[in-house]
């Protein structure tokens, strides 16, 4: 059997007219390609109206001020006890995206796992490298933490979730915590289709080739501004892929299409984890490229890829 789209999906681009964004030239052509494309699609989604939505500061390990947006759902407002929390990591492939963009998706997921979604504005590459994103989003856990009681939030159920990039940072950032031995220690971990290893790369004759909306030449240019050219000693906060131990680490989510770049690393990080004897709970979809749940929102594939997503969330 050869790779092949899922069949509602194939009915939808078989009707759709746009093409396909042209090679990126540099890191600005692909930040701005791919926030409008991001844009275009957000402003598709249905996202929920009730959910309250307020912005914070905290601390970056520089000294910098950086936001930090709280999504509260009614049912969560209501409640006297302490409840759990997520922070929320956008995606844009380490040089773009932001938290506006993402926002339908964390009001979506606010709503939907009854839960408070506080999502970070971390920095971005090229301006800012690593480490400094995965440092912004660790100040922000930590923010969190400090700051529970007036967020009503219990600080031993604070959970991580990133979509792409924000999954690779949210890995990063989830061994960071580990190896610091953040107390109360991450609940949980959601990695949405995460980028995790900068040594993936391929050329056309590999079969996922024609099906990629995440090219090698965009994740290059994603990775190269993230980490530099020379990649000799490369921290697993920045790659996870790339850590040699995984044991330790809290319940993990994971789940990619079958289409996507980041699949096989995606594949290989789930099963290592269930190695290192980790609670893993991973899915993939076959038949679906990078991105494809933020275009194609009806779809059968989505609709279940959003609800095991939505069960992961509530669950911790």
């Amino acid at each position: 059997m050869v790779l092949r789209y899922d069949p509602e999906l194939l009915e939808l681009l078989r009707g759709a007219r746009a093409t396909a964004p042209p090679p990126p030239k540099d890191v600005y052509d692909l930040r701005k390609t791919n926030d409008a494309i991001i844009g275009m699609f957000a402003s598709l989604f249905p996202a929920p109206t009730n959910v309250e939505e307020e912005t914070f500061h905290f601390t970056a390990k520089d000294g910098t001020q950086l936001p930090i947006y709280r999504f509260t759902p009614p049912a969560v407002k209501e409640q006297t006890t302490p409840q759990r929390a997520v922070i929320f990591l956008h995606g844009g492939g380490m040089v773009s995206g932001s938290v506006a963009l993402f926002k339908p998706n964390a009001l979506y997921y606010a709503a939907e796992a009854g839960v408070t979604i506080f999502s970070v504005g971390y920095r971005l590459a090229p301006e800012f490298p690593f480490p400094t994103p995965v440092e912004d989003v660790y100040a922000a856990l930590e923010w969190l933490q400090s700051h529970a009681q007036e967020h009503n939030v219990d600080p031993a159920r604070i959970g991580i979730c990133g979509v792409s990039a924000g999954g690779g940072i949210a890995a990063g950032v989830t061994l960071m915590a580990r190896d610091r031995k953040l107390a109360p220690p991450l609940a949980k971990q959601v990695l949405i289709y995460p980028m995790l290893d900068d040594r993936t790369t391929f050329g056309p004759e590999n079969p996922l080739w024609p099906f990629l909306t995440w090219t090698v030449l965009r994740n290059e240019i994603g990775w190269d501004c993230y980490l530099g050219s020379d990649r000799s000693n490369v921290s697993p906060y920045a790659a996870p892929a790339r850590a040699t131990d995984l044991s330790g680490l809290p319940r993990t989510f994971i789940d990619v299409g079958g289409l996507d770049l980041f699949r096989d690393e995606d594949v290989s990080y789930a099963a290592r984890l269930a190695a290192a004897n980790v609670e893993v709970e991973f899915h993939l979809y076959p038949g679906v490229p990078h991105g494809w749940d933020l275009s194609a929102r009806y779809l059968s594939v989505t609709k279940a890829a959003e609800q095991n997503r939505v069960a992961a969330l509530s669950d911790f």
